[in-house]
C-alpha cells in the first residue's frame, strides 16, 4: 500500500477490524518510511451482474434503474425508503449469492414482483401493469385475482 504522504510502498498494519456495516475490513496502517498513519479498508470483489434483455441483449445490473422503477411503484404509498432499500438489497443479494452473475430481466421482474406482493397490493399491481405490459382492463383483472387468491 502506498503511503498518502510520501509514496512509500511498505507499511505495517497497526490495528484492523470489520467496518461498520461489515461489508468490509479496516485497517489503521503506518508507513516504514516517514510514520505516516492513515486508513485503508479492503472489501471483496464483486464481479460485475448482467442482466439479460428479452431482446438477448445484455446490460450490467444497475441498482438506482432498479430503484427508480421501485419508487414510481410505490408512490404516495404508505412504504418507507428503508423498505425500498431492503427489497433492492435483498435482491442483489439473491442474484450474488446464485453463483451465477447472470440474470434474465424476466427473472428480475418476478423478484420485484414476488417482494411487492407481500409489502403491498397497489405498488404490486401499479409494478406489474408496466412490467408485464397491461394492454387490456381484462389484464388488470387477471392480476388482482391473483393477488387475490395468494
Amino acid at each position: 500500500m502506498r503511503c498518502p504522504s510520501c509514496g512509500y510502498t511498505e507499511s505495517k498494519v497497526v490495528d484492523s477490524r470489520p467496518s461498520e456495516d461489515g461489508t468490509a475490513i479496516r485497517r489503521r496502517r503506518e508507513c516504514l518510511s516517514c510514520g505516516t498513519r492513515f486508513t485503508t479498508y479492503e472489501r471483496l470483489g464483486d464481479s460485475p451482474l448482467i442482466v439479460v434483455k428479452a431482446d438477448g441483449s445484455s446490460e450490467a445490473f444497475d441498482r438506482t434503474k432498479l430503484m427508480r422503477g421501485l419508487l414510481i411503484a410505490c408512490a404516495k404509498r404508505p412504504i418507507s425508503p428503508e423498505q425500498i432499500d431492503a427489497i433492492v438489497d435483498g435482491i442483489e443479494s439473491d442474484l450474488r449469492s446464485n453463483g451465477d452473475n447472470r440474470v434474465s430481466s424476466k427473472e428480475l421482474g418476478n423478484m420485484v414482483m414476488a417482494r411487492l406482493a407481500k409489502l403491498d397490493d397497489v405498488a404490486y399491481i401499479r409494478f406489474a401493469s408496466v412490467y408485464k405490459d397491461f394492454k387490456n382492463v381484462q389484464e388488470f383483472e387477471r392480476a388482482l385475482e391473483a393477488i387475490r387468491h395468494d
